[in-house]
């Protein structure tokens, strides 16, 4: 949805409100640093308790207590906002065409909306531990369509303004937070009595969970801080470039995102059950589908990005701009997706020390870093450290993860799972970028990319062990 409507919001309040919208992304995103490791706890611990269907009665009380913490934290992160919104828009934000206080009163808007988010994503942690995709994957794509389509229609007949976008926002979100908690309660195990708030039950998971805060904060600076030195040093029609850029760049996470929620919950079950056997191989089978599903996706986006902005936007001018940002950001959140599932192994063991201590020693090197590559190259140096972030935290991660989980299998993830995949696909791209050459045609170009996508994807599924056995057994069965 977001892909499907983004052209449209920026043809209705053009490229700088659009900026405000990758402001408010960008806050949406660093505040996380709140979340203090509760939504992976929650998580993690009703798969857990999904081993043990005696503890009813301790499940709702679990949940019961995290959602009034969750609560607590939304209610003074949205104050918090609300009440530094007029010093963010004279100080921070560089409008050109917006007035002060226009953008005061979005910010304000986004207080509140920022606010319903934020138990959301509990609920949902708590939906993924218990295993229930199904029905959050229908809820979650419907209050997308909901967001995405009504906000066209409301930009369309209503007031083709941002702040009309931010006020939809407020409606869809408080629907959305109805229904997540709703599906949640509905799932949870039957018990007798009423859920109860306990300290108890914060004492038992707080090690975790303050790993998982450290861990957070870490991962925010290092995610965001290219974001809000931009939102600084750039005006905010250039920012809604590099904002335009960060969403395309973000595309793989639609991958991304599934694999590692389907897998992390199902590696914390193997594990409270000990079965070495199936953690093993359902790690493997997650890291090989993950390469398959992001891989050849990063590296087509990244050789055609100019092609794909141009066709997405129609704007020559944002597709000029944009692309290279596109190109250096879509490779770093390829590296990043394939460390999901060391990480979600290292999760589902209680291991949080060891993320915790590669991002701070990452934050050291890369605050300067990113500092002096955005003063002097612009957006695409802040772009090109995600890349340089990424690829040394594979280097150095994967190998320190297999010397504690999983001893030995550091080879077979980066020999069997990665590299072929990734030299089979970027052999098939550089091919199909030495055969359609850019500038093409609105047709022209949908036809090529269409065929580079096949062509690329085919050859992933045939490079990688699990998918190729899957393909085959799949046309065997069908001949």
């Amino acid at each position: 949805m977001i892909f499907a409507f983004t052209p449209i919001y920026i043809r209705f309040v053009g490229i700088e409100s659009y900026g405000l919208f990758g402001f408010y992304v960008m806050v949406q995103g660093s505040i996380q640093v709140l979340d203090l490791g509760m939504t992976q706890t929650m998580n993690r611990e009703m798969a857990r308790y999904s081993a043990v269907p005696d503890k009813a009665g301790e499940t709702r009380d679990f949940v019961r207590t995290m959602e009034v913490c969750y609560w607590i934290i939304g209610i003074v992160i949205g104050v918090i906002l609300w009440i530094v919104s007029p010093m963010i828009a004279k100080d921070w934000i560089r409008a050109e065409s917006i007035t002060i206080k226009t953008v005061q009163n979005i910010i304000m808007i986004m207080s509140i909306v920022l606010t319903l988010q934020w138990p959301i994503s509990l609920y949902h942690g708590g939906l993924l531990g218990l295993q229930r995709h199904p029905e959050l994957n229908v809820l979650k794509m419907c209050m997308s369509t909901l967001s995405g389509g009504g906000a066209v229609i409301i930009l369309w007949l209503v007031s083709p303004t941002i702040m009309a976008f931010f006020i939809w926002q407020i409606v869809v979100t408080i629907l959305h937070l109805f229904l997540s908690k709703l599906l949640l309660q509905r799932n949870l195990p039957m018990c007798l009595r009423k859920s109860k708030f306990s300290f108890e039950l914060i004492q038992n998971v707080w090690h975790f969970a303050a790993g998982m805060s450290g861990i957070t904060i870490s991962a925010i600076i290092l995610t965001q801080l290219d974001k809000i030195i931009l939102s600084k040093m750039l005006t905010l029609k250039i920012f809604g470039y590099y904002s335009l850029a960060s969403t395309l760049g973000s595309g793989l996470l639609m991958f991304i995102t599934p694999v590692f929620n389907t897998i992390y919950p199902r590696l914390s079950y193997l594990v409270a059950l000990g079965d070495q056997a199936k953690l093993k191989h359902a790690y493997h089978l997650g890291s090989q589908v993950m390469a398959v599903l992001i891989l050849p996706l990063a590296l087509t986006i990244s050789y055609f990005s100019f092609d794909i902005l141009f066709l997405w936007t129609s704007s020559r001018e944002i597709a000029q701009y944009a692309s290279n940002i596109v190109s250096v950001l879509i490779i770093g959140t390829a590296l990043n997706g394939l460390m999901n599932l060391p990480y979600a192994l290292q999760l589902a063991n209680g291991w949080t020390s060891i993320g915790l201590k590669i991002n701070t020693f990452f934050i050291i090197i890369f605050i300067p870093m990113i500092y002096f590559l955005t003063r002097t190259y612009g957006p695409i140096g802040a772009a090109s450290v995600w890349v340089i972030l990424n690829g040394l935290y594979m280097i150095i991660g994967v190998p320190l993860t297999h010397q504690k989980l999983l001893k030995g299998e550091s080879w077979e993830w980066f020999s069997g799972d990665i590299f072929v995949t990734l030299v089979a696909t970027f052999v098939a791209t550089f091919i199909a970028r030495q055969i359609f050459v850019s500038p093409m045609v609105p047709f022209v170009a949908i036809l090529n990319l269409g065929i580079t996508f096949i062509f690329v994807y085919s050859v992933g599924v045939l490079a990688t062990p699990v998918t190729r056995s899957w393909a085959l057994n799949r046309f065997l069965k069908k001949r």
